[in-house]
């Protein structure tokens, strides 16, 4: 073996790599945030081996001691990374085994990088599930409160962006409450799936070394091993599940930036947004642009293309582990960093919007929201329902040439589309009365608002979120 081939894998090499291949091939400059997860599965790794006898007491605790000392001098910035050691594997196996000697090159033993590397990603993406987990539910949080405090400002509700029916803002809220606590339903499915250790399976095939799984995955809070050491080293499901839950989570938070980006424009003057979460114009001194929620949009795109990156990355790999999937990490470390970035932005920037509670009530009073209610009012009375919409939209068409709302309409000029109009009409084109009268689960009465803003409060809890 040529003295510059790489010690790990060396042996039947007869020359050094290409130095352009050696860069092209290396991973350390982005899986060197692993150091951590990959010092852990390492002292669990040399644990076990010293439980089942392949390893002495002695070789095990200074193996745990080395790893203590490289990982506190990756700490202080004072590691020596290396491209030509290729990965944060081979860096901190080198270091140690230059700490701690021969006893160092032991600690590979009934391991592969294959299986080491699977459980480094899976302790990671654990670790930082739990970290999204808490960041989620503090703007779920955040969303309930606001909108138990909004449960009574009434604004109006759209379909096709038109005004449709009057809703309150913290129903509408409560509805993007709805949307995130799916996710977080799913951040925590997902969670199960990752946790499954596929340490053990070696390169491929096991190890004839006799290890105890269990063992390790005690040691490193995994729920279970993998069944199969093919299919432990080569999936890569858990982290495309992940990548799919962040592509749901931000075209959530994207609708929600989409609708905050509207509502605070001079057109629609509904909130305001604290100007520490907004920036100005370098040319125009009136602006006050949106740039949180406009970033947090246009991040959507940048994570959908990580989960595209992902299957396409695993579409046609034949079992079991291939280069490949070397390139499985920089998608879902930015995909982690982008989830987090933007959870943390909502999470601060929701419980301080400001409603502008007049503007909101004028635009609900345009628009004739209250259409429907007179509808139905008209079928409490016995009218047909398809004869009451034809008499509403007689009534909304006179509306338009006379510039009335219906709730300005007198009871005579009401009573020209239909004898069945009385004066008790006019409790249900209030918009206060439309929003009450909606009293069911779901719905937009103000104390339906907040008894959902309880249970939503509940839920947290019962995740232990409260």
């Amino acid at each position: 073996m040529s003295q510059h081939t790489n010690q790990s894998w060396g042996g039947r090499f007869s020359e050094p790599t290409d130095a352009f291949v050696e860069q092209f091939t290396a991973s350390v400059n982005f899986d060197r945030r692993l150091y951590h997860h990959d010092i852990r599965g390492s002292i669990a790794h040399a644990t076990m081996l010293a439980r089942v006898g392949v390893l002495t007491l002695d070789e095990r605790d200074a193996i745990i001691q080395g790893l203590s000392d490289v990982e506190r001098e990756i700490e202080a910035g004072e590691f020596p990374w290396s491209v030509t050691l290729e990965d944060v594997h081979m860096n901190i196996e080198a270091r140690l085994t230059e700490k701690i000697g021969i006893t160092g090159k032991k600690l590979h033993t009934g391991r592969s990088r294959n299986d080491q590397v699977a459980t480094d990603i899976r302790l990671y993406l654990r670790d930082e599930i739990d970290t999204i987990d808490a960041e989620i539910a503090r703007l779920r949080r955040g969303l309930i409160e606001l909108a138990d405090a909004e449960a009574e400002t009434i604004m109006p509700g759209f379909t096709h962006l038109q005004t449709a029916q009057p809703v309150t803002f913290g129903h509408h809220l409560l509805a993007w409450q709805e949307m995130v606590a799916r996710d977080h339903e799913r951040l925590r499915d997902c969670r199960k799936r990752v946790n499954v250790m596929p340490l053990g399976a070696a390169a491929l095939a096991g190890t004839t070394y006799p290890i105890d799984r269990h063992v390790s995955a005690e040691l490193l809070g995994f729920e279970r091993p993998a069944e199969n050491s093919l299919d432990a080293v080569s999936d890569r499901d858990f982290a495309i599940e992940f990548t799919a839950f962040a592509s749901l989570l931000l075209m959530h938070l994207s609708r929600m930036s989409e609708e905050l980006v509207l509502w605070t424009s001079a057109q629609f003057a509904f909130i305001d947004l604290p100007d520490r979460f907004c920036t100005g114009s370098s040319i125009m001194p009136q602006k006050k642009n949106p740039d949180v929620p406009e970033l947090v949009r246009g991040k959507t795109g940048r994570v959908y293309g990580h989960l595209m990156s992902l299957l396409t990355l695993m579409k046609s790999q034949p079992l079991a582990y291939n280069k490949d999937n070397q390139e499985d990490k920089e998608p879902l470390f930015d995909a982690l960093d982008t989830v987090k970035g933007c959870l943390r932005a909502f999470a601060d920037m929701i419980p301080a919007i400001e409603a502008k509670a007049d503007n909101m009530h004028e635009a609900a009073r345009r628009g004739f929201s209250t259409a429907t209610d007179l509808a139905d009012y008209l079928v409490r009375k016995g009218v047909a329902f398809r004869d009451a919409h034809e008499i509403v939209g007689q009534s909304v068409a006179y509306g338009l040439e006379q510039g009335k709302d219906l709730s300005e309409m007198s009871l005579d000029e009401l009573k020209r589309f239909s004898a069945s109009i009385d004066d008790d009409v006019f409790a249900v084109l209030t918009l206060e009365g439309s929003v009450a009268a909606r009293n069911h689960i779901g719905g937009t009465a103000p104390d339906q608002v907040r008894a959902a803003a309880q249970r939503a409060r509940d839920a947290l809890a019962a995740l232990g979120e409260g």
